[in-house]
């Protein structure tokens, strides 16, 4: 498998990055193309990405026949946690009797099944830019012929059960991916676009009455067994992001369902919960604790809590559990000016792993 020698700094760390399988598609369907024009087999194949990074990959399995070639590029993700990395993209080239250049899916490649993607449904899965990369380099080998070009990955099925592909209407395998062409490890920005295709997938299924915004699965829980049934997303420490998009959007009304963790961060105006941003877990008691009139002496113990469940409970023992009333509102209030729309129909509900919803 060809390693990409190319690093990003991440938290301090060197990590290296990959190429998508969006650029292991083109590579696969060039290097077939060119088997099939040339009649050999060929070990490297070279290609052009859209972040300007030239890639040099080898070729797996070669087949070359009168009819068609084939091949399959191994995907590396470099660093970045991702499901496909080491997946196997196959391309089956053949001739056609015109001029096009025909792109479409097999086996392990998922279809489309509801309007909003980048694609018709029934449609395979390869995103529009992988599309041109493959017309490009396949164009590179022969620019007049036409080809009929199948992209499959035998391991595409079992993979993509471990992707977001359910969520977002994409069924039978994974996707073929990819703007730039290179995988950044730890990208925040395939997170988010993540995010956004599934927000745009309930905007077209159920509207823009209400959406449901969790941070993660237990919140999933909680508000099943709240009962509510609207549709929801997960948008993990993305609340600020989300928000914006879930608003710009045009959503009628909001419900953020979370932790005490988490949203005590939220109650003082933090939209990227996560750790490594900010803490303020138990600043956030301290601040409406102080507003509810509570003594030094309850703050000092609520400041040495190293846990927001141990915070909330040290409240609660103290006669304070309004506090997480207290909080939900001043998430409320932060949202808005947030969105700078004070009349906006938001609400947001704290859960704590032991006590659930019923906290005070």
């Amino acid at each position: 498998m060809s390693k990409l020698d190319m690093y990003v700094i991440k938290e301090g760390k060197s990590l290296r990055c990959g190429y998508t399988t969006g650029s292991c598609a083109s590579a696969a369907a060039k290097a077939a193309t060119t088997m099939l024009e040339n009649g050999e087999p060929i070990k490297y194949i070279e290609i052009d990405t859209p972040a300007n990074v030239k890639l040099k990959l080898e070729v797996h399995n070669p087949v070359i026949n009168k009819d068609y070639a084939s091949c399959s590029i191994i995907k590396d993700a470099g660093d970045d946690p991702d499901n496909t990395d080491g997946i196997e993209i196959f391309a089956k080239v053949s001739r056609r009797k015109d001029d096009h250049i025909f792109i479409d899916g097999g086996q392990g490649i998922g279809r489309i099944t509801r309007k909003g993607l980048f694609g018709e449904i029934g449609e395979a899965a390869i995103n529009p830019v992988p599309r041109k990369m493959i017309e490009s380099e396949v164009r590179k080998v022969s620019k007049n012929s036409g080809y009929d070009v199948l992209i499959y990955a035998p391991q595409g099925e079992i993979i993509a059960k471990k992707t977001f592909n359910s969520y977002i209407g994409i069924e039978g395998g994974i996707s073929i991916i990819g703007t730039k062409g290179i995988v950044y490890p730890m990208s925040e920005e395939a997170l988010l676009k993540t995010v956004y295709m599934e927000i745009d997938m309930l905007e077209q299924k159920y509207g823009k009455e209400h959406i449901v915004l969790v941070p993660g699965n237990y919140g999933e829980k909680i508000s099943d067994s709240l009962g509510i049934s609207e549709p929801r997303v997960k948008v993990s420490n993305y609340l600020g992001d989300s928000l914006l998009y879930v608003y710009n959007k045009g959503f009628k009304s909001i419900t953020l369902i979370g932790h005490i963790g988490k949203f005590a961060k939220l109650s003082i105006g933090v939209f990227n919960t996560h750790s490594k941003v900010c803490d303020g877990r138990m600043e956030a008691f301290i601040y409406y604790l102080a507003l509810m009139g509570a003594p030094l002496e309850v703050l000092n113990k609520v400041n040495k809590a190293i846990t927001a469940e141990e915070g909330l409970n040290i409240c609660i023992e103290e006669g304070y559990g309004q506090v997480v009333k207290m909080m939900e509102k001043g998430a409320e209030d932060k949202v808005r000016r947030y969105l700078k729309d004070e009349n906006l129909d938001v609400k947001v509900i704290i859960y704590s792993m032991e006590r659930g919803v019923d906290i005070c």
